[in-house]
């Protein structure tokens, strides 16, 4: 056999000369191989610098998430200093002042409301004016996540919908982009969800804002991955919400945010697309490997459940 230089190349020789028994063996042994690599390996060597390597500043985009509330106290935790952007934020003074106090970072809220157009760019302009912005995180909004025909939508749902998911995203990333391609490094990161994967009944218009964030980071990726940012997609599926107790992690499947944050935060700089967490990414594996009308007709009794 010719020489080899990846694991991707020797899978295919080797599967061209297997039976289909042991064609599925070699799969078997490749996933688990990648899944080793992405999410065990990293979290097993040294601690890195991000400032170092990234920058010294993290812009938050849809920081009341609980996944980007999380992924904001993580990247503080590594010392970086964070900008945490929402429509409101009156429920992040605490969680800024807990950054600021914990970890003796600087944490900066702005308030900034899509549905505004432009004018909302004006507040991040100032706030990363000067400052070496070394992340940028956009999060889907969860609120947004509604079981509805897309004809019972109001039309300011839709609006909703596409400002804080499409339109901020978008504006965000153009906003700080520029100054990392000039200093020739940074990360961008979107977090999205696994169901972006498939259509998905009674969610259509959340359904396409995932897929667009999840082609955006692609997308990106192949424009400035080559001048040093890193772009990623994050396609977690079920993440525990808050309740009255705080956030409680369901089961492996369903973890906390700040251990989604953490496991997430360890892909960073290796894989352009992920679920940032390894359980998530047996799941999402299950769901390439499926039928889409199995994933319909699953999505349709899930949805009228809940």
């Amino acid at each position: 056999m010719a020489a080899v230089d990846s694991f991707q190349l020797l899978y295919r020789e080797i599967a061209r000369s297997c039976s289909y028994m042991e064609t599925l063996a070699v799969i078997f042994m490749r996933d688990c191989y990648s899944l080793i690599r992405l999410h065990f390996i990293p979290r097993l060597v040294s601690r890195r610098d991000l400032s170092q390597q990234y920058g010294q500043w993290a812009l938050i985009c849809g920081a009341s998430e609980a996944i980007a509330k999380a992924y904001a106290e993580e990247l503080a935790r590594h010392g970086i200093c964070v900008i945490l952007i929402s429509s409101d934020i009156s429920n992040l003074a605490d969680t800024a002042k807990a950054i600021s106090d914990t970890y003796g970072v600087e944490a900066i809220l702005i308030e900034a409301d899509f549905r505004q157009g432009p004018s909302a760019c004006k507040p991040i302009k100032d706030a990363i004016s000067g400052k070496d912005i070394g992340f940028i995180v956009n999060s889907m909004d969860g609120s947004l996540d509604l079981s509805q025909g897309f004809m019972d939508l109001s039309e300011s749902v839709v609006w909703d919908t596409i400002n804080r998911n499409i339109v901020a995203a978008t504006l965000v990333t153009r906003l700080a982009l520029p100054n990392m391609v000039d200093r020739g490094k940074g990360a961008v990161v979107h977090i999205s969800a696994g169901h972006c994967l498939c259509p998905t009944s009674r969610k259509a218009a959340l359904s396409a804002s995932t897929a667009f964030l999840d082609n955006f980071s692609r997308s990106l990726h192949y424009e400035y991955g080559h001048q040093g940012v890193f772009v990623q997609s994050l396609l977690p599926f079920r993440v525990s919400s808050q309740g009255s107790e705080g956030y409680s992690p369901v089961g492996w499947l369903v973890p906390s945010p700040r251990v989604y944050a953490s496991h997430a935060l360890s892909t960073l700089g290796i894989s352009h697309r992920t679920t940032g967490y390894w359980p998530h990414t047996i799941q999402l594996r299950l769901v390439q490997c499926m039928p889409e009308w199995v994933w319909m007709l699953g999505s349709r009794i899930f949805t009228r459940a809940t």
